[in-house]
């Protein structure tokens, strides 16, 4: 029993420090933290360039979205150009609640010199606005229940603090969830949050 439990123990520490280790290899979006409480922050994110594509909600890019994007960043552009990976991919709610747009956020050397036109159908360069964001983390596997409750908390923890969230844009509910893991990450050890962009 003893020699079970130390093997389990060493399988969840390896797997831990596997999965903080692949997270770390990949270039993440900017931000400043402007203040921090537990799992909960208001942060700064500088305008960020995204290859992005229509997706179901909930469907985790199992609807083909991630794979249209991850052929983007494979070649499938005017450029035949390879781009690396980044974190988080960013889901962005529509008004209506019914479908959302992923977007893989491109890395900053890519911004800078320009961003290839995608060849692929379904996928667009699009500009993610700068701004204010109080963000909440939690783990699991994120799912639209998941991502309700989560915001629920977030916004709880706003009123707290007296924040208001700012109108909704056009087409857009000012409502993200960012998932920084790859799918086959343990649910528990999985980083997702909840933003929220504020006045």
């Amino acid at each position: 029993m003893v020699y079970f439990s130390v093997v389990a123990g060493l399988l969840l520490v390896g797997t831990l420090t596997w999965n903080l280790t692949a997270r770390a290899a990949y270039e993440s979006a900017e931000y400043k933290v402007i203040e921090s409480d537990g799992d909960f922050e208001i942060r700064e994110y500088p305008d960020l360039i995204l290859a992005a594509t229509t997706a179901k909600l909930d469907a985790q890019g199992r609807d083909g979205s991630f794979m249209k994007l991850f052929r983007y960043i494979s070649g499938a552009n005017d450029s035949e150009q390879k781009i690396s990976m980044t974190t988080p991919v960013f889901m962005e709610k529509d008004q209506t609640d019914a479908e959302s747009r992923m977007g893989f956020v491109m890395p900053k050397e890519v911004a800078v010199e320009g961003v290839p036109t995608p060849t692929g159908e379904g996928v667009a360069i699009r500009k993610r606005a700068g701004g204010r964001f109080a963000v909440y983390r939690f783990s699991g596997r994120l799912d639209e229940k998941l991502a309700k409750e989560s915001e629920t908390k977030l916004r709880e923890w706003m009123k707290t603090k007296g924040l208001t969230a700012a109108p909704d844009s056009p087409g857009s509910s000012n409502i993200e969830s960012a998932a920084y893991d790859p799918p086959f990450t343990p649910g528990p050890l999985r980083r997702n949050e909840i933003l929220i962009r504020l006045k």
